[in-house]
């Protein structure tokens, strides 16, 4: 009965979102967590106080993932309305008028080498607003985003997913060589799927099977050096594939090597000077040098933006207010209770890389006083609906996560591992990308789930570092159904009212992805 009632506000959920008149998110998510707190209080016998605690954390919870929107819409509207973004898809065109080679120059390498210095869904917040400047309709641009956004996540923010995902299993240096390893490889055969799903969402299949040549080679020029430097180090892997794979499906689109000669003749025939276009490229090369910089831990940025040295402390009963020198801000055991918020202003990817390239962009554009209000004032329009939707998502996910052993999201996990025994390997992938989906994190759905795995891997005797490696992968996989990033990416094209409908389209390449996943599983334990 127990799973049956945590089972139920999910199932709801993705009815009421689903169906083919849908509930806006902003509807939908905040009464499916009044439901899960009904649940809890009244079947489940939860704490009030502690109910009400995390409430409130999942309530201050949005400032993480809302300021990030926030800050890549700013960057979004600057490029906008100062013209960089029309002076960038002029460039690219140069590069090749064939929409294929434009799509995974952007959607995939570029995004898989931001993915690798930042994660928190920025590739898609980045790829998504310039391949509609390019004039890609804005829906099918969302779903392809989101897709194309996961073979990379598995060691995206400088490999936080593994070491800090896997941080709390006690795992050796080599059982998490072991894992990334094998994590590498079974993204690297799902990426040779999954990105010709996401195009068809964009482009007729006619267009991929005459462009099929280059669209292998794109993919490979990320995978083969993500796989290689995988083999001794799980923090580089997605930055140093994406890198060498930008460059190189540069180069292939320049020189039309696998594209349909037909599709790339019509190029622009405006110059562009070289120092315009190295204008416009600064502010994505700041972005993805600071994001660099604040997360490689060898360069000591990172330990600074995160040093939580007390500064001001502040208390109210067994309730403490405190900001530290970096400028974390921290609320320990609010309501009494055993339960704590965090949010870090200077290492969440808000404040610093987007306001601050924002606040470049502005004299390096030469934007006037008018054009900035604008950029301002669009920034703010977009965001109060999904900010309503991340409330109610990111509540939802602290009330289903309630209770200990009887939480109702391990509930779910503990139901599907008795259901399958030592064919858990089938669906491992599943759980992941369920931890995914709740809590829009890779890291995490690892955090959450790798302890799940560890002990279902043993209790039925199925190797440690596959079911884990399947659990890296299945948590980048749910990226695609994620509701955060879902409602983060519509809010930066201006798309309201349409999450339901993405995610029956992005649940294609999810079912394709675990497929693989399912058949890495069996070769590797016939092995």
């Amino acid at each position: 009965m127990n799973t049956i009632l945590s089972a139920l506000p999910i199932v709801l959920l993705i009815w009421v979102m689903t169906k083919r008149n849908p509930v806006p998110s902003h509807i939908a998510l905040p009464t499916v967590a009044v439901l899960v707190a009904f649940i809890q209080l009244v079947f489940f016998q939860a704490d009030t106080g502690l109910l009400s605690a995390n409430i409130i954390a999942g309530a201050l919870s949005v400032l993480t993932p809302i300021s990030i929107v926030a800050g890549a819409i700013l960057l979004n509207r600057v490029m906008f309305f100062s013209g960089a973004e029309a002076v960038l898809s002029q460039w690219l065109k140069s590069i090749s008028s064939n929409k294929v080679a434009q799509l995974m120059i952007i959607g995939w390498a570029f995004a898989f080498m931001i993915e690798g210095a930042s994660g928190f869904g920025t590739p898609a917040a980045i790829a998504a607003p310039i391949l509609v400047g390019l004039g890609f309709p804005a829906i099918p641009v969302a779903i392809f985003a989101l897709a194309m956004n996961t073979v990379p996540v598995s060691f995206g923010a400088v490999g936080t997913p593994i070491w800090f995902g896997l941080s709390g299993l006690s795992l050796s240096e080599m059982q998490l060589m072991e894992i990334a390893k094998q994590t590498a490889l079974l993204n690297s055969l799902a990426a040779l799927v999954v990105p010709f799903i996401a195009l068809s969402f964009v482009v007729k299949w006619r267009d991929i099977r005459q462009n099929v040549l280059f669209i292998l080679l794109s993919i490979l020029s990320c995978t083969v050096p993500y796989v290689v430097f995988a083999q001794w180090n799980y923090e580089f892997p997605s930055l140093i594939g994406g890198a060498v794979g930008l460059g190189l499906s540069v180069l292939l689109a320049k020189q039309g090597v696998g594209l349909n000669k037909s599709a790339t003749t019509e190029l622009s025939d405006k110059v562009i000077e070289v120092k315009t276009i190295m204008k416009v490229f600064l502010p994505f090369a700041l972005l993805i040098a600071i994001l660099v910089v604040t997360r490689i831990p060898q360069l000591g940025v990172k330990a600074l933006l995160n040093d939580m040295t007390p500064w001001f402390t502040w208390h109210v009963g067994d309730a403490g207010f405190e900001v530290s020198q970096a400028l974390v801000f921290s609320i320990n055991n609010i309501l009494g209770m055993d339960v704590n918020w965090q949010y870090k202003s200077l290492y969440v990817p808000a404040v610093i890389p987007f306001l601050i390239v924002s606040l470049i962009c502005i004299p390096l554009f030469g934007m006037s006083r008018v054009l900035v209000v604008r950029s301002l004032r669009d920034t703010g329009r977009r965001l109060f609906l999904p900010m309503l939707s991340l409330i109610g998502a990111l509540v939802m996910v602290n009330l289903m996560m309630q209770g200990g052993s009887q939480a109702p999201m391990l509930l779910l996990a503990q139901a599907f591992s008795g259901l399958l025994g030592d064919s858990w390997g089938y669906a491992a992938a599943l759980l992941g990308a369920l931890g995914s989906f709740f809590s829009g994190s890779a890291t995490v759905s690892n955090l959450t789930f790798g302890g799940i795995q560890l002990g279902i891997a043993e209790k039925v005797g199925l190797p440690v570092s596959l079911v884990l490696a399947l659990q890296s992968a299945g948590a980048a996989m749910g990226n695609m159904v994620c509701i955060n990033n879902i409602i983060a990416v519509s809010t930066i094209l201006g798309v309201s009212n349409k999450e339901g409908f993405i995610i029956k389209r992005t649940i294609i390449p999810l079912f394709a992805y675990a497929l693989v996943a399912a058949l890495f599983s069996i070769v590797s334990l016939a092995l």
